[in-house]
């Protein structure tokens, strides 16, 4: 007789979250008040001037670098290492330059979006029943 197979064990991941959580002023943002409308338009556009100063730097660095050896062509002479200095700054030197803006856009985003969620979390206090109460943004629209 052959012995008895081992139990089977059930093998199962982290409890999931069943819900979504809430984090007060939200509802605001959700259901389309003014009072959101105000906060997403604050945060979109704090996040469209900080993609155009990246934007800007990258243009003034990268992009003038065609127009600088345009204007002095004997730049494209000169050579370092046996390699002309226009191919050592377009082909080489140009990626440090784009991941060091990658990383200060995503640092910069990443703050912006906490001091967004600071801001949506102290706009509008729970009041000791538990229902929302117009905070001091309400009050500087109505």
């Amino acid at each position: 007789m052959s012995p008895a197979p081992p139990e089977r064990v059930r093998v199962t991941g982290p409890p999931r979250r069943t819900g979504a959580a809430r984090r007060p002023g939200t509802p605001d943002i959700d259901a389309g008040t003014r009072v959101g409308d105000i906060l997403m338009g604050s945060l979109v556009g704090e996040q469209r001037r900080l993609a155009l100063g990246v934007l800007l730097v990258l243009a003034l660095t990268v992009g003038a670098l065609p127009l600088l050896f345009h204007l002095a062509p004997h730049l494209a002479e000169v050579r370092l290492l046996g390699v002309p200095i226009p191919w050592l700054l377009l082909g080489v030197l140009v990626y440090p330059l784009l991941l060091l803006l990658g990383w200060v856009y995503v640092r910069r985003a990443e703050a912006n979006e906490a001091d967004f969620a600071d801001l949506v979390a102290g706009t509008l206090p729970a009041r000791e029943d538990g229902e929302q109460e117009d905070g001091p943004a309400a009050e500087t629209i109505r």
